[in-house]
């Protein structure tokens, strides 16, 4: 039986059109920061992963159930609600980072800011720099 494929891909869309359709003054001059750091942690130009996530870098995984597939080293979504960044490894092995960083809320793999200016960007800086050091034996893409 055929494994079921990811829904959430990396697509040709065009990051700078998606950007610029965040209608958000505040919420776009964010993202364009995030988009900055990212291609700078990564060494790998932002890519859209379906409709609305910019994803950096390309990583493969593998479960004990056998799923598998390819998904992004990092990324970030501007949702309605939250600036939402995407730091694969998780804030387990970071929680001096997350102690200093400023107000956000975190999930598994998501980390949810209001708005930049509630942050300290140099610790966000270390944490996406830190995650991305954790995925690189992991990663697929060549970066440069």
């Amino acid at each position: 039986m055929a494994k079921p494929e990811n829904k959430t891909r990396a697509t040709e869309a065009s990051v700078d059109d998606f950007l610029a359709g965040i209608t958000d003054a505040q919420r776009r001059e964010d993202c364009q920061r995030v988009r900055e750091l990212m291609e700078a942690a990564t060494g790998a130009p932002a890519r859209m992963w379906g409709p609305a996530i910019v994803g950096f870098g390309v990583y493969h995984y593998r479960y004990e159930s056998g799923r598998e597939g390819d998904w992004m080293v990092t990324g970030f979504s501007p949702r309605k609600n939250d600036l939402t960044l995407y730091i694969m490894p998780g804030f387990a092995e970071h929680e001096d980072l997350m102690a200093r960083l400023g107000k956000h809320r975190t999930g598994k793999s998501c980390l949810y800011l209001k708005r930049l200016a509630d942050v300290d960007m140099a610790v966000l800086e270390d944490l996406v720099r830190g995650s991305v050091a954790a995925m690189a034996p992991q990663r697929t893409d060549n970066p440069a």
